[in-house]
C-alpha cells in the first residue's frame, strides 16, 4: 500500500490545460474515484500517475519518492483499462501471467500464483478458455487478474466498466467493492458516471476543465457540494436551481425567486458576494403538501414517469421547470395543480456570481 500526492501538478496538450494546479493527496489504501465529464482531465491524471505523461509543473510523489522522472515499470503500479488489453491468441493463463513471465519467475511458483489469483477472482474454471470465449465481465477479471498478479502497490483503473451492460456494471461494481475490501491496495479509479463513483469510491475527486472541484465522501458531496458545477452533476435526477434576488424587510433576508420567497438566514445572506443568488433543491427533497403549510408553492403537474417504487413529476412553477420524486402518486393526474414545500434542512444556497456554496461546513473540503 502506498499514498499518492500531487503538488501543483499541471499538464498542457498545446494551447489546453488538461489538469491545472492540482493539488491533491490519495491516501494509503484508499479508493478515490476522479469524476467529472468528458474532457475534464481524470483520465490525463491517471496516465500522470502511471508514468505515460509528465507533468509540465509540479510534483507527483507515490510514497515518499518523487515520481516526476520514474519510468512506468519502476513505479510498481498496475493500470486495467475501458478495453481491457488482453491477448487474443493467449489463454487466460497465459494473460494472466504474462506479466510475471517477462520477469522470469520459475514455473511452478507462477502456476500458483496465477491459480491464487483465478481463485480470488472466481475465474479458475477459465483458465484454457482464450478471451473470444469469455463474457465481458470475466475479460474484465481476466485483466484485474494479470495487474493484481503482480502485487502493485497501486491500483489505477481507466472505466473498467464502460463497456459491460447496465446489469453487468451494478453485478462488478459490488465486486471491485470486495475485492479492494479483501486486499486493501490503495486505487485511483477513474469514470465519468457519477452513480459508479458514489457507489464504489470511499472518497472522490470531481474535475471540470482541468480543476478540482471538491473531494470528499460520497455524503460529503452529494449533501454539501461545494459550487453549482458539482451540485448539478452528482445525483440523478439532477439538482433543481432556482435564481433569485436576496432582500431584507425589518432586518430579516429572503430569497424573492418571482413566483416564491424564501427565508434565508442572517449568516447565509452576509456571505453572499451580491444580492443574485440560486437556491438548490434535490428532487427527493420536495415534499407534497397541502396549501396551509407554511411556504407552500403551487405547481402544476406536466408529466409524470412512473419508476415502481416511486415517480418522477415534471413540474412547472410559473414558467420554471421543476422536477420532483415522488413515493406515491395516488389520486395525481398530468395538469393537476399540486402545493409543494422544501425539506428546509437540505436546501442549498449558491452566490450565483462566484457559484460557489454559502455557508460550506468547515469540514467539507472543496480541495487538499
Amino acid at each position: 500500500m502506498v499514498e499518492v500526492r500531487f503538488e501543483g501538478v499541471t499538464k498542457r496538450f498545446g494551447k489546453v490545460v488538461a489538469v491545472d494546479n492540482l493539488n491533491l493527496n490519495v491516501e494509503d489504501g484508499d479508493f478515490l474515484v476522479l469524476l467529472g465529464p468528458s474532457g475534464c482531465g481524470k483520465t490525463t491524471t491517471l496516465r500522470l500517475v502511471a508514468g505515460l505523461e509528465t507533468p509540465d509543473a509540479g510534483n507527483i510523489y507515490i510514497g515518499d519518492v518523487l515520481a516526476n522522472e520514474l519510468s512506468p515499470k519502476d513505479r510498481n503500479v498496475a493500470m486495467v483499462f475501458q478495453s481491457y488489453a488482453l491477448y487474443p491468441y493467449m489463454s487466460v493463463f497465459d494473460n494472466i501471467a504474462f506479466p510475471m513471465k517477462l520477469r522470469k519467475m520459475p514455473k511452478k511458483e507462477l502456476r500458483k500464483r496465477v491459480r491464487e489469483v483465478a481463485e480470488l477472482l472466481k475465474i479458475e474454471n477459465l483458465l484454457n478458455r482464450k478471451p473470444r470465449q469469455l463474457s465481458g465481465g470475466q475479460q474484465q477479471r481476466v485483466a484485474l487478474g494479470r495487474a493484481w498478479i503482480r502485487e502493485p502497490q497501486l491500483f489505477l483503473m481507466d472505466e473498467p466498466l464502460s463497456n459491460l451492460d447496465a446489469k453487468l456494471r451494478v453485478v462488478m461494481r459490488t465486486e471491485l467493492r470486495k475485492l479492494h475490501h479483501k486486499l486493501n491496495i490503495t486505487t485511483i479509479y477513474v469514470t465519468h458516471d457519477q452513480e459508479e463513483a458514489m457507489t464504489l469510491g470511499s472518497r472522490i475527486a470531481i474535475q471540470n476543465k482541468g480543476i478540482l472541484q471538491q473531494v470528499g465522501t460520497p455524503q460529503q458531496v452529494y449533501e454539501y457540494p461545494a459550487n453549482v458545477f458539482v451540485a448539478g452533476f452528482i445525483g440523478s435526477p439532477a439538482m433543481n436551481m432556482l435564481k433569485g434576488t436576496l432582500v431584507e424587510k425589518n432586518g430579516e433576508f429572503f430569497m424573492d425567486a418571482g413566483v416564491f420567497q424564501y427565508p434565508v438566514s442572517p449568516e447565509i445572506a452576509k456571505e453572499s458576494s451580491s444580492t443574485e443568488v440560486i437556491l438548490g433543491v434535490r428532487p427527493e427533497d420536495f415534499v407534497i403538501s397541502s396549501k396551509k403549510a407554511p411556504h407552500a408553492i403551487k405547481a402544476k403537474i406536466e408529466v409524470m414517469e412512473p419508476l415502481g417504487r416511486e415517480s418522477i413529476l415534471s413540474l412547472d412553477l410559473g414558467g420554471v421547470p421543476l422536477t420532483l420524486i415522488a413515493k406515491s402518486t395516488v389520486g395525481l393526474s398530468t395538469g393537476d395543480d399540486i402545493w409543494i414545500t422544501f425539506d428546509e434542512k437540505k436546501l442549498h444556497i449558491f452566490d450565483e456570481k462566484t457559484q460557489k456554496r454559502l455557508g460550506l461546513p468547515k469540514h467539507v473540503k472543496v480541495a487538499n
